[in-house]
């Protein structure tokens, strides 16, 4: 399997084939749209000297994401891949509404039955990206910027982890859940606990907590607060038993819940929504274990959180130190159109399409 050459875009170097796992079925039009192979026959009976121009692009401001991907499938299972011309943007590049992302030129039958392969690899790839970018980039709007992590493991299937989380490090994710997710950048995933282990200790956050830090010394010790929805009073609790190793704590209370804050101080309520990870109990978690002297303790939330809500809570300056985020992130945003626009150098794109040059686009060797 031939490989592509690495090059550098700061501290981003092109992914080769030795990445991907691609099925070997792709050679067999397993996952190509029928009409495509149909048309790869015909043309293959009537025109197979013909060379096309096949161009690629999108209509939404965008982080583009998957032309590593796109490339290693190309010289992985088109036919005579080295009389392939192919131009490329890069991973991570912003790119614009309508812009040329990537141009393949060759014999149509050699690798026309990729394309809505293609376009599928771009779309995943680059809604990935951007939707994370776009999170991140909320999550700064305070002047101090967040740290964002990619917890998308329980929102899609587990085959698709890789690739996202590839494409979550590309937005600006540099802290994933799985290990999967980091495979193609080279990290670890990261972690620490889920309700199940407090659930093990019938709910007592300071044993759960005891047992974490027991087994796993060398990890920060950031615990869960949220099992027996209170979540204030559970972080006085770890905080009191860890003190200074106690790094942090995790909210994460359900949005058909109210924590029991608020059952104990109504007086509170009536101007807000008083369910799951909200403002206000953030800003009384703070102040609770800031006047205890726990000022070290960094604050972690999760539970449905979206570019909107991060960019709400950091305009009201709410005291989160990172956000956990899952399913908005894995939402396809982008989709992403392949035109035949050229025929033996001549223009030849339908109706409403043209050649759009794009001199951003670099050869690929």
């Amino acid at each position: 399997m031939k490989e592509i050459e690495m090059k550098v875009k700061g501290e981003i170097k092109r992914l080769t084939n030795q990445t991907f796992k691609f099925d070997e079925r792709v050679r067999d039009g397993w996952f190509s749209a029928v009409y495509f192979l149909k048309t790869r026959e015909i043309v293959k009976k009537y025109h197979e000297d013909k060379i096309v121009t096949m161009q690629f692009f999108q209509k939404n401001h965008a982080v583009l994401c998957g032309t590593d991907e796109v490339i290693a499938l190309l010289k992985t299972f088109a036919d005579r891949p080295d009389d392939l011309e192919i131009h490329s943007l890069k991973d991570g590049d912003k790119i614009s509404p309508f812009e040329t992302v990537l141009t393949i030129t060759g014999r149509y039958q050699d690798f026309g039955y990729l394309e809505g392969i293609i376009d599928g690899i771009l779309a995943r790839r680059t809604s990935v990206a951007t939707n994370v970018y776009n999170v991140v980039k909320a999550a700064g709007v305070s002047g101090v910027q967040k740290q964002v992590i990619f917890m998308g493991d329980r929102d899609d299937h587990y085959i698709t982890q890789a690739g996202d989380g590839y494409a979550a490090y590309i937005g600006g994710a540099t802290a994933q859940a799985t290990h999967a997710m980091n495979e193609w950048w080279g990290k670890k995933g990261m972690g620490t606990m889920p309700h199940a282990l407090i659930q093990m200790f019938e709910g007592d956050i300071v044993a759960a907590t005891k047992a974490y830090q027991e087994t796993f010394p060398e990890d920060d010790l950031v615990a869960l607060v949220d099992y027996n929805n209170d979540a204030i009073t559970d972080s006085l609790k770890v905080a009191r038993a860890f003190g200074k190793e106690l790094k942090g704590v995790r909210v994460d209370t359900s949005r058909t819940m109210i924590d029991q804050y608020f059952l104990r101080n109504q007086h509170l309520l009536g101007t807000f929504d008083p369910r799951g990870v909200n403002a206000e109990l953030i800003f009384a978690l703070r102040k609770a274990l800031d006047d205890e002297g726990f000022g070290h303790v960094k604050i972690v939330v999760s539970g449905g959180f979206t570019e909107s809500r991060i960019q709400d809570f950091e305009e009201q300056g709410v005291p989160v130190d990172t956000y956990g985020v899952g399913s908005s992130l894995l939402k396809i945003t982008t989709g992403f159109t392949g035109d035949n626009v050229m025929i033996d150098g001549k223009h030849a794109a339908k109706a409403g399409r043209r050649y759009r040059p794009n001199p951003r686009l670099e050869k690929v060797e």
